[in-house]
């Protein structure tokens, strides 16, 4: 039965090397080198023995501690001072040996058969000055079985070795052993006092049931064994872990630092989709804040258009009876006679003048009303431009840019928000955006004026442009098509014609001049919004490639947590 049970732990060890594999990836394809370190080495631990890490500060009796339970008094160097300058990593073999890893680290190989199913790990003191100490020791939590968190009986309340423990439990969620040293150093009703203190500490924190023993190492190796508390830590260091359930303890160990390093970032990836949620719901508010000011610019255009064709249509009907009562039989007759005597008199000179007042005052009358009513729709359109620039700089930053895992997507999205605030008040500052050439039809008259105006102002040059450009060319009608119909006129006899000739000529000026005008307005408030909307490039690429990065990477991470989770259960089932 243990083969069949040692045959299915080593499956599940290569299955949970394979996952461990496909994580480490993920970190590599996220850029997370400091998950991606945890994970080669949690990966590289599966084969070692049950690890017991043991914390504390300086001058707690971590090291005579271990000497103790390890019943080797010079195993690790005690002494008034701190000794403890490197991690140590206290491991099985057949001859004692000491192995120099890196200067920050030792491994030491002793033929102590505890030893077969554990391996303790000696760290300096969480209170200690000597440089990287604590870093190297955080480094190593993640990867222990057990931390053994050692207290000076006497003073188990320093601030920073609770601290430290802040750190293990709450960043990592390790299980810890609470062990008082040197309680030879207190009388039993004062030892119960900081045995309770350290409890409801712990319980605070936490911990719902804290496994506490008092310990002294100076009667363990004195031979006390009987009054030095080792042996119910001994104990329950046998029904965990020694008595047989050392590798699967230490699988189910690896699989919850794991768990817990998933839970890390699937958290990064939610905050990511939250970002990517607002930074959606941002840009949808830009696009219908650009289309509802640009429906109103184009209202505010079709207002200005109207009377525009209301001042069309009063001179049009004021020349059109003129005309009429010119054409009637008698000053016709006038005319007719005066042209003998001379050309000035004629109806052709006549109908020169007429047609030259009409223009007149189709561009006086036009340009009045256009100067009435430009600065509406100009305002209208700098409304739609301060509008988007007041919402971007009201956007919502949910990922920030120092995230434990996520900062350098956050950072990425920063920056290219920070350039999009900053263009986009360059673009509003900067008049040739609002004059440049394409922002209205270049083939039409307006084309080549608009490139002349002067910011906002370009609305009155477009305005002016075709008005007085259709204003020739309505003018123009009338001079050709009136002047051939009185070429044969007589005493009057062809006046309705005439009228009727010119008011066609005019409506038909009139539809082709309220469809220019609006066309090319409507051309210039949709190219302003078009050129705001492609302000936002760079973002919309970021917007996008996040998306698709998300949807691949959330189900990365889900397959690789089932996968997972299914191997932490079979162990414990086994078990």
């Amino acid at each position: 039965m243990v083969k069949v049970i040692d045959q299915k732990l080593q499956e599940y060890k290569s299955e949970l090397k394979g996952i461990l594999q496909r994580l480490q990836q993920f970190t590599q394809r996220i850029s997370h080198t400091e998950s991606g370190r945890i994970i080669a080495d949690l990966r590289d631990r599966i084969e070692e023995p049950y690890m017991f890490v043991i914390v504390g500060e300086v001058k707690a009796g971590k090291s005579s501690f271990i000497n103790a339970l390890l019943e080797d008094p010079d195993l690790c160097a005690v002494a008034p001072s701190p000794m403890t300058d490197t991690i140590q990593q206290i491991m099985y073999g057949e001859t004692y040996k000491i192995e120099e890893i890196s200067p920050f680290l030792k491994r030491v190989y002793k033929p102590n058969p505890i030893l077969k199913d554990i391996a303790i790990v000696d760290t300096p003191g969480t209170n200690t000055i000597i440089s990287h100490h604590q870093e190297i020791t955080e480094r190593f939590i993640p990867g222990s079985d057990l931390i053994i968190f050692v207290f000076e009986s006497k003073n188990p309340y320093r601030q920073s070795a609770w601290d430290f423990f802040n750190f293990m439990h709450e960043e990592w969620h390790k299980k810890i052993v609470f062990v008082l040293q040197q309680k030879d150093l207190m009388d039993e009703p004062d030892l119960k006092i900081n045995m309770d203190g350290v409890k409801e500490y712990a319980q605070k924190k936490g911990i719902k049931n804290p496994i506490i023993f008092a310990v002294s190492a100076k009667e363990e190796l004195q031979g006390l064994q009987q009054q030095s508390g080792f042996e119910p830590l001994r104990t329950f260091i046998l029904d965990q872990v020694t008595g047989g359930k050392a590798q699967q303890q230490k699988l189910i160990s690896i699989s919850e630092t794991t768990l817990n390093i998933l839970s890390k970032l699937q958290s990064g990836l939610q905050l990511r989709q939250q970002q990517l949620d607002a930074d959606l719901q941002f840009r949808k508010e830009i696009n219908k804040a650009l289309e509802d000011h640009s429906t109103r610019s184009n209202k505010q255009s079709d207002i200005l258009v109207e009377n525009l064709m209301a001042a069309y249509d009063r001179v049009s009907n004021k020349y059109a009876d003129e005309l009429n009562d010119s054409l009637s039989f008698f000053p016709v007759l006038k005319r007719s006679i005066g042209s003998i005597f001379s050309k000035s008199q004629s109806l052709k000179s006549w109908l020169e003048d007429f047609t030259k007042r009409l223009q007149n005052d189709f561009g006086s009358g036009m340009q009045e009303k256009i100067n009435d009513r430009v600065l509406d729709l100009a305002e209208s359109i700098q409304l739609m431009g301060h509008t988007i620039d007041l919402q971007m700089r009201n956007s919502k930053t949910i990922l920030a840019n120092d995230h434990e895992i996520f900062s350098e997507i956050g950072q990425r999205r920063q920056n290219i928000l920070r350039e999009l605030r900053e263009a986009f008040g360059q673009f509003l500052n900067r008049t040739e955006n609002f004059t440049a050439t394409g922002f209205v039809n270049t083939d039409s008259r307006v084309g080549t004026n608009v490139a002349a105006g002067s910011g906002i102002a370009v609305v009155g040059i477009i305005l002016a442009a075709v008005t007085h450009g259709m204003i020739f060319d309505v003018t123009g009608g009338v001079l050709t098509t009136v002047g051939f119909l009185l070429a044969g006129i007589t005493l009057g006899l062809q006046r309705s014609k005439v009228v009727r000739q010119y008011k066609s000529e005019m409506d038909k000026g009139r539809k082709r001049l309220q469809e220019e005008l609006t066309k090319e307005l409507y051309a210039y408030i949709d190219s302003i919004k078009s050129k705001m909307d492609s302000q936002f490039t760079k973002f919309d690429a970021l917007i996008q490639q996040e998306a698709s990065d998300l949807v691949s990477l959330t189900n990365n991470l889900n397959s690789i947590q089932i996968d997972l989770g299914n191997i932490r259960k079979s162990v414990q089932n086994a078990i």
